[in-house]
């Protein structure tokens, strides 16, 4: 059996197709960049899906060996299908990890999850983004020697963000306009484990920085379950003998 992680990276990829300047960015694709970024850890095995694929890379046999999936989109949500939602909650709730990422809020599968509206206020003037780590003893942000780190250009996302109360908190950003957001967050639906990461901006370069990419490998590991598979549908469980009766005083009655 392989030890390695298994993980596909889904991307929108519509932007690199349509904006010369985020191709400039991302010639191969931002699911490309992450993609390659987590191949620099020899423990991942690293594939890519498109929206534009056949079930838009998200067959039942992708996922069943799919141990972690990265999610990111942004124009395209509605063009998702349903059926295939349906397949990814499965798949988390059996316990697949899942990195939702940037835009990536408003996604039908992060909804799904969430069962909120997942809204948001923001705002694209290329800020300044200060990240800073607000529980420095977790996994996901392990190697991050600081109490913060920036991001030079970046959309902004403020708060009130329209999420349940996370599990965790692991990040908080500051803006330069004085907003602040709960970009990395943590959550548990059956035996799939969620991390919401939220820099990741098409117009930017935020998939190369080193900092970003070290949250992400972090967060593959951390979403990667090793449990049992969660149990589907609601079985009739029924005894092999009747048990015993009790009298009204708990007395055991043969």
């Amino acid at each position: 059996m392989s030890s390695k992680i298994h993980v596909t990276v889904w991307g929108e990829n519509v932007h690199e197709q349509t904006h010369e300047a985020v191709r400039k960015i991302y010639p191969k694709g931002m699911h490309a960049c992450i993609a390659d970024g987590l191949r620099e850890s020899a423990d991942f095995e690293v594939r890519t899906a498109t929206l534009q694929d056949p079930e838009h890379g998200m067959t039942e046999e992708v996922l069943a060996t799919t141990d972690v999936l990265t999610w990111w989109g942004h124009a395209a949500h509605n063009k998702v299908e349903d059926k295939i939602v349906d397949r990814i909650q499965k798949r988390v709730l059996e316990g697949m990890g899942l990195l939702v990422l940037h835009s990536g809020h408003h996604s039908k599968i992060f909804k799904r999850l969430m069962g909120t509206s997942c809204d948001l206020s923001w705002r694209e003037a290329g800020e300044k983004e200060r990240i800073w780590i607000t529980n420095p003893g977790h996994a996901i942000v392990q190697g991050i020697n600081a109490s913060s780190f920036e991001i030079e250009h970046e959309e902004m996302y403020g708060e009130p963000f329209g999420i349940p109360a996370p599990d965790e908190t692991l990040m908080i950003s500051w803006f330069q306009g004085g907003e602040v957001f709960r970009s990395g967050v943590t959550y548990t639906r059956g035996n799939g484990k969620i991390f919401y990461f939220r820099p990741g901006h098409e117009a930017y370069p935020t998939y190369h920085q080193k900092e970003v990419k070290l949250i992400l490998k972090n967060g593959v590991r951390w979403a990667h379950s090793q449990g049992r598979v969660y149990p589907g549908g609601c079985p009739n469980v029924t005894w092999d003998k009747a048990p015993e009766k009790l009298t009204p005083q708990g007395e055991s009655v043969h």
